[in-house]
């Protein structure tokens, strides 16, 4: 992924100034900042849901616009191939059962119903939710929002995560399992960009963190050995 003099506005108020910056394959990156910093405007970005207004985004070397996510095709590729855990789960989760919450990515992706049981059985047990898999998300309380969120993603196999302060709404034994599975991603070689407000229990995994201004403007780009 590569941002070049990236420039974001609502209601002309800037949210990103001038962002340029790449991201591998295979990396794990951290993305800090004060809140309204634009941490997750950037993610947004990266994920076709908003356009810059100045600069370039390009995924594995295709320029991102509004354009291009109108093309069905590409759009449906775009979105199989990154997967997006919102900060706050209300926004991620809308069916009516945790089970079809599961299914409804892969079922998008055209799945065989064989495969799309078999990933959504496999987020079961990965993240414990046999007891709640009829249960409506709504219910559910945030700790188990946030799992399902995941899993959501998980049944998907995309090859770069985003994740916007994925340890929120976790107990200390909920963010523990979540470094587990960041670590299990990482070693699957996915490409992994997130964001948190306690970089303490992220910051170890990071190959690199990315450190956005009060003013939106990226500041700094840091290796592990470098960070604070």
């Amino acid at each position: 992924m590569e941002l070049d003099d990236i420039c974001c506005a609502f209601d002309r108020e800037p949210v990103l100034r001038h962002v340029s910056c790449r991201v591998e394959k295979g990396e794990t990156v951290l993305l800090t900042g004060p809140n309204g910093s634009g941490k997750t405007t950037l993610l947004r970005l990266l994920n076709g849901l908003v356009f810059p207004e100045i600069g370039h985004y390009r995924f594995e070397g295709t320029e991102i616009t509004a354009k291009r996510m109108r093309e069905h095709r590409y759009a449906k590729w775009f979105h199989q191939r990154l997967g997006y855990v919102w900060q706050n789960p209300d926004a991620q989760l809308f069916c009516a059962s945790v089970e079809e919450e599961l299914a409804f990515g892969p079922l998008q992706m055209g799945l065989a119903d064989e495969a799309v049981r078999e990933r959504v059985e496999d987020a079961i047990a990965y993240f414990s939710l046999d007891a709640l898999r009829r249960k409506p998300p709504y219910y559910l309380s945030g700790g188990e929002k946030k799992r399902v969120s995941l899993a959501s993603i998980f049944t998907m196999n995309p090859a770069v995560w985003t994740l916007d302060e994925p340890e929120n709404f976790l107990d200390a034994r909920g963010q523990q399992q979540l470094i587990g599975f960041l670590q299990a991603l990482k070693q699957a070689g996915k490409t992994i960009v997130l964001t948190s407000h306690h970089p303490a229990i992220i910051r170890k995994l990071a190959d690199r963190e990315l450190s956005l201004s009060a003013e939106h403007a990226l500041i700094s780009s840091a290796a592990p050995e470098r960070m604070a």
